[in-house]
């Protein structure tokens, strides 16, 4: 997705701030999948759609206020809100003062401007990266599908919760026996649902090859885990060095705020996966690879 993208769905939820839209509209005005996009849109901006959304609304609903004759009531429901009271506690939370009080020009108000998009330069970096082509792959995985809004979200921790759920009910501990010593590699696999939908599926797993004992696949599947299939793709595959899963979100936004405008390639709406190594380099968290294309 490039920069241009970003700024033109900008430009449709400020042209439609006062209708009933969400990420997936301004999705859908630039011909991405929901999850794609509000992945690229929350890495780049550092919020997701929804929120520049409401900020927006709120933002207007309080110079309305202040300027005009504009009551409570009618602004509450001018910007989207299903009652006043809702309202109210959103305005106060983002003001810090209530829509009673935007009405005295005293008022303190936060002002959240509309969104452009610009390249910086801000200093150079070395991003080490190589483009892989993968034909298609199998998994065996256990999958749990998780909403579009926890991507990026700092205070969301349902994946590694999941990852952690997995560990203590001993269900990937006898997945990895599958395969041969020394190639236990775990595989963190993340995929949209469907073209506009609300959810991705993640899956926690492993690769089936030659070196995966195939006589035990059905039993695994009969009891509850997925078979995941791939299709032939060119990834950009990156190391995330470092302690725990701050290093992956930190690849993720050099991804989308380095990677893509500078080499012209774009992410596809294919599997992207993390692969956590059995043995690994030193400080190595995590390999990230993603599916890409030339722009």
């Amino acid at each position: 997705m490039s920069m241009q993208l970003i700024q033109q769905a900008v430009r449709y939820m400020e042209e439609h701030i006062l209708e009933d839209i969400s990420y997936a509209d301004a999705a859908r005005n630039v011909h991405m999948s929901s999850y794609n996009f509000h992945r690229t849109f929350s890495f780049v901006t550092g919020m997701t759609a929804n929120e520049y959304i409401r900020k927006r609304r709120l933002t207007l609903a309080a110079i309305e206020l202040q300027t005009t004759n504009l009551s409570v009531i009618d602004a509450a429901y001018k910007y989207g809100y299903e009652s006043p009271e809702s309202f109210s506690k959103a305005f106060s939370r983002f003001h810090g003062s209530t829509p009673k009080q935007a009405k005295h020009k005293s008022a303190k108000l936060h002002l959240f401007n509309p969104l452009v998009i610009k390249i910086m330069v801000e200093g150079g970096s070395i991003m080490d990266y190589k483009i892989e082509h993968k034909e298609g792959q199998q998994f065996l995985v256990l999958v749990k599908s998780f909403p579009n809004e926890i991507i990026n979200d700092d205070n969301d921790h349902s994946i590694p919760d999941f990852w952690t759920e997995c560990f203590k009910k001993d269900l990937i501990g006898p997945m990895k026996q599958l395969r041969t010593e020394g190639k236990r590699d775990l595989y963190g696999l993340c995929s949209p649902v469907k073209e506009n939908g609300t959810h991705f599926n993640y899956g926690i797993g492993i690769l089936i090859d030659e070196d995966t004992d195939h006589t035990k696949l059905k039993h695994f599947v009969n009891n509850g885990y997925t078979i995941w299939k791939t299709a032939p793709a060119d990834y950009a595959v990156f190391k995330c060095f470092g302690p725990d899963g701050d290093c992956l979100g930190e690849t993720w936004s050099k991804f989308f705020k380095e990677f893509v405008p500078q080499t012209g390639y774009a992410q596809t709406d294919d599997t992207d996966f993390e692969i956590y190594f059995e043995h690994g380099e030193n400080n190595l968290f995590c390999e990230l690879w993603v599916p890409v294309r030339q722009g």
